[in-house]
């Protein structure tokens, strides 16, 4: 199992000028990183895996779609739209040397009809989905699709009806994510919701109910990690916490304030809370 760092926490574009906050990252015990694919060509992210390689960090990929005239579950025309804007992502994501990519990546980030998913849109989502899974295995990546609360999206809100989701599409490289921040929203049972769901999880996102400091808030983390212990999970648990540094993306995320002191107080006790919460249950 290995332990990431979500760079959204500084940045939507890594490049040479975050190496020295990387090697730092590094320093800290991280396995890797989790890069945001937004800007930039493959040449970009072919350099910035070399970075990576010569500081020692594995990585994965995260983006978003956040334009409604590429919304996946939309018209035909915007769905295309959309499929070509993944295959240039997993262009991307290739060249940066990830083999798996997680976000909603399903339908458009903050996008609402005013009603919940309809049955055109579940079968847009099923289509569309096996396509871009096409597009995937092409290039060795799997995609984990990620539910999101319902104040972000409509299309999956809780782990059983992104489960279900994937279950149609039947792709083996269309897979989910657990993210603990949006499970402490939306279900009942964040940790039922985990074990249940568990033959679809690809990535985990470790994540406290305010977007802060891992380990500072009322997520039910032993529980947690115990349940991750007995699923015999063995991927990533990736931090992702979020602060005002990025206008845009604090719109995005409705972060109004700051969550921690310094991003450093994130990423350095986040590392040791997960180190000490795998331990205790017996991870490691």
């Amino acid at each position: 199992m290995k332990i990431g760092m979500n760079m959204f926490l500084w940045t939507t574009h890594v490049a040479r000028e975050h190496e020295k906050l990387l090697k730092d990252i590094k320093s800290a015990g991280y396995d890797g990183v989790e890069i945001p694919v937004f800007d930039g060509d493959a040449e970009h992210y072919a350099d910035l895996s070399k970075m990576l390689a010569d500081i020692g960090l594995d990585c994965t990929a995260v983006t978003a779609m956040g334009d409604p005239g590429m919304n996946l579950i939309g018209n035909e025309d915007a769905r295309r739209k959309g499929i070509d804007h993944m295959r240039s992502v997993l262009d991307r994501t290739q060249a940066l040397g990830a083999s798996l990519i997680c976000g909603p990546l399903h339908s458009t980030l903050g996008h609402f009809s005013g009603e919940g998913p309809s049955a055109e849109e579940i079968e847009h989502a099923i289509t569309v989905q096996r396509e871009i899974g096409d597009l995937a295995a092409e290039r060795g990546i799997t995609i984990a699709l990620e539910a999101l609360n319902r104040f972000e999206c409509y299309l999956v809100n809780t782990m059983d009806g992104l489960a279900a989701l994937i279950h149609q599409i039947g792709h083996p490289n269309i897979r989910g994510m657990y993210d603990t921040f949006h499970a402490n929203i939306e279900e009942a049972d964040p940790i039922g919701a985990l074990t249940r769901n568990i033959d679809v999880v690809a990535h985990i996102h470790i994540s406290e109910n305010d977007r802060g400091v891992p380990g500072r808030g009322n997520i039910p983390w032993a529980e947690t990690y115990a349940a991750i212990r007995e699923s015999s999970y063995d991927g990533w648990l990736t931090i992702e916490a979020f602060g005002r540094g990025l206008p845009d993306l604090a719109a995005a995320t409705k972060v109004w304030r700051d969550f921690a002191e310094s991003p450093e107080a994130v990423y350095r006790e986040g590392y040791a809370h997960i180190d000490a919460s795998m331990r205790q249950a017996g991870l490691r």
